[in-house]
């Protein structure tokens, strides 16, 4: 198997030569690769996984990472050496990653678009203009994209942002919905939207609802105060919303709010929150994976710290998901992923924001199994099918 994989290497070293060698008018940077000590699980129906790198505002340097479980390749900076005739490569900020069907979404903040590529060999199919786009989510052969609508810019006047619905075959925007101010995440329970809306541009008077949008006639028809300058909202197997709050970064906290129906309706309320400031989180079974990177303006520093929740009870079970004390090799966690059959962790470390991050792979026990290199600012993470 190792020797297969060497070869492998050294297939993709030499066409990364020819690629890079056949581009006469612009320069294309190659693709790097790393082999992984990894074999695919037995059975299973994971191919692999696309990594994206933010890169620094401002700085055009997103990238797309993958891994391929069955050679043992990682690739560094996919996109440009598949595309090379695209201006650019991939942008300004990438935010968010998703897969639906055949394709692969990736969304650009700050180029204002969501680029959209064939998820099995990483060529592009076309994009959507979106401006200042966040986040994508997926239901019924649609595309849904959060956007803050108004300009990269602090402005306490800055505009509602909106829910944009894509179709996945013409990749046309159908339709378009407001919400409040500069949403981010969503998540959809029973054909209503859920979209956390943070008012990041109009701090300190941040917005604190969770907008609800009927799916059917794709409209407002409530909003849930919630807590302030709200951000992840993801859904457990039990239909309940978890939704983490970045706090006002001074005297207002980061904190986790559970929402569940009311009983006997439709009608989401806040049932709980939990007291523990939160970054991001990845759910697998009853387990509620979090990290969080606090930032404080007193202090000028960050408080780090992980931990599991159990789902059913809303207990948080153990203060720190990696027991083998690499922790203290993560300088910055900002990214978060469980593979959905082996659950192991992955946890991104984005270090000093300007040069190449790592990723870090867990068993489910907590234990270092392996890490690589990244691009700058690592963040988002998408399992990709066999």
């Amino acid at each position: 198997m190792m020797r297969l994989r060497y070869i492998l290497y050294l297939l993709a070293g030499i066409i990364m030569f020819i690629t890079y060698g056949c581009r006469e008018d612009e320069l294309v940077v190659p693709t790097e690769y790393d082999i992984i000590p990894e074999l695919p699980a037995p059975g299973t129906s994971i191919r692999g996984f696309y990594l994206v790198n933010e890169g620094n505002m401002g700085s055009n340097k997103c990238t797309l990472d993958y891994f391929d479980y069955f050679t043992g390749l990682y690739a560094r900076n996919f996109y440009a050496e598949r595309n090379p005739t695209v201006i650019k490569e991939l942008g300004d900020v990438g935010n968010d990653i998703g897969i639906y069907g055949s394709k692969l979404y990736v969304v650009v903040n700050c180029s204002h678009k969501v680029e959209v590529m064939d998820a099995h060999t990483g060529i592009r199919i076309g994009q959507i203009d979106i401006p200042n786009c966040r986040y994508v989510r997926f239901h019924r052969g649609m595309a849904y994209v959060s956007s803050y609508v108004g300009p990269v810019l602090i402005d306490p006047d800055a505009p509602k942002g909106a829910v944009f619905e894509i179709d996945t075959l013409s990749l046309k925007v159908t339709r378009k919905v407001s919400v409040g101010y500069q949403p981010e995440e969503m998540e959809i329970v029973d054909d209503y939207m859920y979209v956390a809306n943070s008012g990041g541009y109009r701090a300190p008077n941040y917005d604190n609802t969770i907008s609800v949008i009927q799916m059917v006639d794709f409209k407002q028809v409530q909003q849930i105060p919630v807590g302030i300058n709200l951000h992840r909202v993801k859904q457990d197997a039990h239909k309940k919303l978890w939704v983490t709050s970045r706090g006002d970064y001074m005297g207002r906290p980061s904190r986790l709010y559970v929402l569940d129906k009311r009983k006997g309706t439709n009608q989401m309320i806040v049932t709980d929150t939990i007291p523990v400031a939160c970054s991001d989180i990845a759910i697998h079974g009853d387990s509620l994976y979090y990290y969080a990177t606090e930032w404080n303006n007193y202090t000028a520093s960050n408080t780090i710290s992980y931990g599991i929740i159990d789902v059913r009870t809303k207990e948080v079970v153990s203060t720190n998901f990696i027991t083998d004390g690499t922790e203290r090799e993560i300088t910055i966690p900002y990214g978060i992923a469980i593979h959905p059959e082996t659950g192991d962790i992955f946890v991104t470390d984005a270090k000093n924001y300007v040069s190449s991050g790592t990723l870090y792979c867990f068993t489910p026990e907590g234990k270092k199994k392996w890490s690589v290199r990244t691009g700058d600012i690592p963040a988002h993470i998408t399992f990709l099918k066999r």
